[in-house]
C-alpha cells in the first residue's frame, strides 16, 4: 500500500506532481522483476507497486538534505561506488534522485556496473520544480539530456514518458506557493492556525477541483511538464 502522502487526494498541496508520478511508476512498474535495487530508496514510498520482483534492496546516500531517520535503508553508499557486486542486480528504480547527484554520468556508469546485462532500469526525476532538499539540489533535466546521459553509459531507451503538462505545471506551482510560502509571509494568516486550516483543508482542494473540471477544455501543451519517467534497459 503507497502512502497519501505518495498517492494524495485533492486536500494535498503537493496532489498533481504526486499523482502523476504514482501513476505513471504504477503503469510501468510490472516491467521489473527479480532482484531489485532502489536507488536513493528513502523510506520506498512505491515498493508495494513492484509486485513482480523477488528481493527489494534500498540504497542510499547520507547528505545533508534531509534526515534518513524512520527510513528503510539496507545500504550507504559514498557519492562514487556502489557497495554491491557486478551485475548484482536483475532490474533497478530510482525517483526523483539525479538532481540531487552532481556526478551524474559516474553515477549512471556505477548503476550500469551492478546491473545485469538486458536488465531494465525505471527512473523519475524532474523537470519544473522549486529547489528543494538544499543545498545537494543540483539539476533539471530534459527528456534529451537523459538519453543522452543513458546512452553514453551503457543504456537504450525503451520508454520516454512525462507526467503532467504546461498548464498542470503551473496550476501545481501555484497551489505550492500558497501552501507553502504565502501563508507564512502574510502576516495575518500566519499568525492564526484557523485560516491556515481553512485554506489547506477547503481552499485548496476546492482549486484542485476547478482545475480538474476545467482542464479538458484548454488545448494541451507538453513542452512545460513536472516529471520524467523513462524506461531504459542495459545493453
Amino acid at each position: 500500500m503507497v502512502s497519501e502522502g505518495f498517492n494524495p487526494t485533492l486536500r494535498n498541496p503537493l496532489y498533481f506532481i504526486r499523482k502523476g508520478l504514482y501513476n505513471k511508476i504504477k503503469q510501468y512498474s510490472g516491467s521489473l522483476t527479480g532482484k531489485l535495487l532502489d536507488f536513493g530508496c528513502g523510506a520506498k514510498p512505491y515498493k508495494s507497486l513492484f509486485t513482480n520482483v523477488s528481493d527489494y534492496v534500498g540504497v542510499d546516500y547520507d547528505s545533508t538534505g534531509h534526515s534518513h531517520s524512520n527510513e528503510e535503508i539496507e545500504f550507504f553508499y559514498d557519492g562514487h561506488t556502489l557497495p554491491f557486486q557486478d551485475q548484482e542486480f536483475d532490474s533497478m528504480f530510482t525517483s526523483e534522485v539525479f538532481e540531487h547527484i552532481f556526478n551524474l554520468p559516474e553515477i549512471l556508469s556505477e548503476l550500469n556496473r551492478v546491473l545485469k546485462p538486458g536488465g531494465k532500469l525505471l527512473l523519475t526525476c524532474p523537470f519544473v520544480w522549486e529547489e528543494h532538499e538544499v543545498p545537494v539540489d543540483y539539476a533539471r533535466y530534459t527528456h534529451f539530456a537523459l538519453e543522452d546521459l543513458l546512452l553514453k553509459n551503457g543504456f537504450k531507451i525503451i520508454i520516454k514518458d512525462k507526467s503532467g503538462n504546461t498548464l498542470q505545471a503551473i496550476h501545481q506551482l501555484f497551489i505550492n506557493y500558497l501552501a507553502y510560502e504565502w501563508l507564512h509571509k502574510v502576516t495575518f494568516f500566519s499568525r492564526f492556525n484557523i485560516f491556515k486550516k481553512i485554506i489547506r483543508q477547503l481552499v485548496i482542494p476546492c482549486l484542485n477541483a476547478l482545475y480538474l473540471l476545467f482542464e479538458p477544455i484548454w488545448p494541451k501543451s507538453e513542452k512545460l511538464y513536472l516529471n520524467n519517467i523513462i524506461l531504459a534497459e542495459k545493453l
